[in-house]
């Protein structure tokens, strides 16, 4: 349990980090004890038996040897010092690759007519009838399977969705460098073409907006068949796909999901028909949501119609933790400061915080936001001159991000693993889910702290703090990239393959794998013939390996002494999910090495774009 670590604070809250970067000013030669230092009787042609016929021409060829000498010293000092524009580390390539397959997962994911263009060749057409006869015409067609099974769960798509969407909205030179921006918006826009359907704002004929939270049952009634007790491929589904549906008081998932296309928002604003339509969704429904009674507002898997499968899945263990998370991306999205002023309300924000249960504390996940909504509002405080009404949340935001990143650093308060991988919940499983998006919030803040000129943080418990490098390498020991020839390259990782079972536990990804991943589409051949779900039973319990590689998936992963069972039936192993994997990516693309051509005052690029983010809020913003 992660024990509270309070940051020494010794300036204003937004240049308390700005702390000067020491030079080390001995950049003279240090002394060295050479041959010439060592007294001879003999002269050094006597020592090398030379004989010198031609004085001149001896003389001569001194001085050609030494400008020699000087101008290959000084074409390798040129060399080291010009800027490297196309020098990428090795470590940067394995990312790529990494992040090409990850990415290729959402790909093997996708629900509803199946792109003929798709880099995933087993998948097809499935979910054609999704919804259909519910919400009329296309009905819930398309999203994304969350894992190894056939179910559709609004919530954490949403989650994936806000995720990776702000992943492109920091990083996206470095998608553009890695030749992946395309494909990450294709994901993204297949996302919120889903989510724009599962919101129902009120109509002529209902009063009462509707949200779809789930399709597909995951019951495990013996005498219906469902996803539970039937392992079969997508595409051969032939059993009923119930529908679930909620109202605006599923608070929680009501949140995530405006807070999904707030973020998408953003992403695609260069297209200002798809941008401004998912921004007016995003408000009607935050307009739906918050305009309840505080005592109707709830978590939608309380409520059984709504969430009452899901429970078992995604259960929810709050809601206010998603509102302020709506309502900071919202405010992102429109630059509307009463949305800023609802997530950083003193009573609602300190609520939020009260509200983050002690096994959750410093986790981001699809549960928790709260750790993820301090750090926007922490770049909301660094980066633009506004502050007043909000300093409260704005200060407490700070103070909440930095105790987040000591506490990644200093061992006393999180466990780990006898290989080095963080356990942020010991008892909660998925270990790498977590880690994941811990690597990618510690870089994120790290390169806050980069773009601010500070060079170290203080942590109270640690004297005298901790370097920004420190936190660039806890986040790279979680989720970067090693050479499989066992060279070093940025650090070794775990979840690429440094860990005790020297594991890629990303599939596909070097030369040691999972191959009995816990996935229906992946565990049965697509060679042309349906098989029933008693058919499918024969591949579930098989002992070979997956006739399809399901490239790019990170696997649940190891327990908590590093021993991991590549056991297609042990899915707290080898079961994969949209949401992990959107983790495993925002990690990559922070750690990436971007190779820039502009530099920021620092005399460095990051990669990350810092000001984009602020294009729809006015630099004079004033409280509403």
């Amino acid at each position: 349990m992660m024990q509270p670590v309070r940051p020494v604070h010794a300036e204003h809250e937004a240049n308390r980090l700005l702390s000067s970067t020491r030079l080390d000013s001995n950049v003279s030669p240090r002394a060295s004890i050479g041959y010439d230092s060592i007294p001879s009787p003999y002269s050094k042609s006597f020592d090398f038996k030379m004989v010198i016929s031609n004085r001149t021409r001896f003389r001569w060829c001194s001085y050609i040897s030494a400008l020699l000498l000087l101008l290959i010293i000084a074409v390798s000092f040129l060399l080291h010092f010009l800027p490297h524009k196309h020098n990428h580390h090795e470590a940067s390539n394995n990312h790529t690759v990494a992040m090409n397959q990850a990415l290729k997962f959402f790909d093997a994911q996708k629900s509803g007519r199946y792109p003929k263009n798709s880099p995933v060749k087993f998948r097809g057409d499935s979910g054609l009838e999704d919804g259909v006869v519910d919400n009329k015409l296309d009905g819930l067609v398309g999203g994304f399977y969350d894992s190894g099974n056939n179910i559709k769960f609004t919530f954490p798509t949403a989650y994936t969705i806000t995720l990776l969407s702000w992943s492109v909205i920091e990083y996206h030179p470095k998608y553009a460098d890695m030749n992946e921006l395309d494909h990450v918006e294709d994901i993204i826009r297949w996302g919120t073409d889903y989510l724009l359907k599962v919101f129902v704002a009120p109509n002529g004929t209902s009063d009462q907006a509707i949200i779809y939270s789930q399709v597909g049952s995951a019951s495990n009634d013996s005498n219906v068949q469902t996803n539970d007790n039937c392992w079969q491929r997508p595409e051969d589904t032939r059993y009923p796909r119930p529908v679930s549906k909620c109202d605006t008081r599923a608070s929680d998932l009501a949140g995530e999901i405006v807070a999904a296309l707030s973020a998408a928002s953003l992403v695609f604003k260069e297209d200002n028909n798809y941008s401004g339509e998912l921004a007016k969704a995003a408000e009607k429904l935050f307009e739906e949501v918050t305009k309840l009674d505080p005592s109707e507002q709830g978590t939608y898997t309380l409520v059984d119609s709504c969430g009452g499968e899901a429970r078992n899945f995604y259960n929810s263990s709050s809601y206010m933790d998603e509102l302020i998370w709506a309502g900071t991306w919202l405010f992102y999205a429109t630059g509307n400061t009463s949305y800023l002023a609802y997530a950083t309300d003193a009573v609602r924000f300190q609520l939020a915080q009260s509200k983050e249960s002690s096994i959750d504390r410093g986790i981001f996940d699809w549960n928790n936001k709260f750790s993820a909504t301090a750090v926007l509002l922490t770049r909301l405080l660094y980066f633009h001159d506004i502050v007043y009404p909000y300093e409260h949340a704005l200060g407490a935001s700070s103070n909440k991000t930095d105790i987040l990143m000591c506490s990644y650093l200093i061992d006393q308060h999180f466990n780990r693993t006898p290989g080095g991988l963080i356990i942020l919940r010991p008892d909660g499983g998925a270990p790498l889910q977590f880690a994941a998006t811990a690597s990618f919030l510690s870089k994120l803040y790290s390169d806050y702290l980069d773009l601010l000129g500070a060079s170290y943080m203080s942590c109270i418990f640690a004297n005298p703090g901790f370097s920004l490098e420190k936190l660039r390498t806890f986040s790279r020991s979680q989720a970067s990239a090693i050479d499989f020839n066992g060279i070093e390259l940025f650090q070794l990782n775990y979840i690429l393959g440094d860990n005790p079972m020297k594991m890629s536990y990303v599939v596909g990804f070097g030369t040691n794998f999972p191959t009995h991943v816990h996935h229906r589409g992946a565990s049965i051949p697509r060679d042309g013939q349906f098989y029933s779900c008693a058919e499918g039973d024969r591949w579930l319990l098989s002992k070979a390996s997956n006739p399809n590689i399901l490239s790019g998936a990170l696997v649940t992963g190891p327990d908590k002494f590093d021993h991991f069972s590549d056991d297609r039936g042990k899915p707290w192993f080898t079961e994969p999910s949209i949401a992990s994997n959107a983790g495993l990516v925002a990690a990559l693309v922070a750690l990436h090495d971007y190779p820039g051509d502009t530099s920021d005052f620092n005399g460095k690029d990051l990669g990350i774009d810092q000001m984009s983010i602020f294009d729809r809020i006015p630099m004079a913003s004033v409280a509403p």
